[in-house]
């Protein structure tokens, strides 16, 4: 069993490596005890997500109900064919992660079956279940079973998943409307979209981040660098975002280069070291 155990987990490794650069330096940066759990909790994430986003040529509503059922399957009967679901229902049970974290993020990868538009109420509820859950899996990793620490830490870790999927949304919005209709911020018509509606976007992120950052440097030693640099790559991603008119956003898809990252990680380090997060 051992051996079925250490090849999923593998196998969630390669999912995360294969669809995240920068979640994957994150998680390199953690220590090494975190590595299998994050990966086990992105790949479950990814395979979903990629379920709704991708899979246009098949029976998505179909895929993603069975895709539901097995994963209460394996997290019911401690085991799964699936390597990806079998890597994340060991983290389920090994780090008491709640059921209704699990069930609030299969919800959401649900509505992006039928909604194209959000309002307030929706918007929230889809970013809640697709983001902040997934910030609060990973808590429960870090903290490992200190209960009092996580629900210290719960609101700072909803704030980071939430700030992380807005600055994707902005990043993301030429494919999200031109291959999948979506738009998901509230009252925004993407062929309407301009600087001021782009700025109360931003202002609204960097109240995230700011509340964000709060938890961050009160994590765990050994979670606290890895997740920093996670948080400081996206806020250089927002950064090159806030640069740029909201026409470049609706015409294409903002990256950070890997010099940058690799800069930006270097002098995370030296902060970190020097203790002045």
């Amino acid at each position: 069993m051992e051996k079925f155990n250490q090849l999923c987990l593998s196998l969630s490794k390669s999912v995360t490596w294969s669809y995240s650069t920068s979640f994957t330096l994150g998680i390199r940066t953690l220590h090494k005890r975190f590595h299998n759990p994050i990966y086990a909790i992105y790949g479950f994430v990814r395979v979903a997500d990629e379920i709704v986003d991708t899979f246009h040529d098949f029976d998505k509503k179909d895929l993603l109900f069975r895709f539901r059922e097995e994963t209460w399957h394996a997290i019911d009967e401690k085991i799964s064919t699936n390597p990806i679901l079998h890597s994340f229902q060991m983290m389920v049970h090994k780090y008491n992660i709640d059921r209704e974290l699990i069930i609030a993020f299969l919800n959401s990868m649900e509505m992006d079956l039928y909604n194209n538009t959000y309002n307030s109420h929706n918007y929230n509820e889809y970013i809640f279940g697709s983001a902040e859950v997934v910030g609060l899996m990973c808590l429960k990793v870090f903290v490992e079973g200190n209960e009092s620490e996580y629900q210290r830490l719960k609101e700072p870790a909803r704030r980071l998943g939430a700030a992380f999927q807005k600055v994707n949304f902005l990043r993301d919005m030429k494919s999200d409307f031109k291959e999948r209709g979506r738009v998901y911020f509230p009252l925004v018509d993407f062929n309407f979209f301009n600087d001021n509606m782009k700025k109360e976007i931003e202002a609204d992120i960097l109240e995230d981040y700011k509340e964000a950052y709060k938890g961050i440097v009160n994590l765990p030693a050994d979670a606290r660098f890895g997740v920093y640099v996670a948080y400081i790559y996206y806020k250089a991603l927002l950064q090159k975002i806030m640069n740029l008119p909201a026409i470049s956003i609706c015409n294409e898809r903002i990256r950070v280069p890997n010099k940058q990252k690799f800069a930006l990680l270097c002098a995370s380090w030296f902060r970190f070291r020097l203790n002045i997060l």
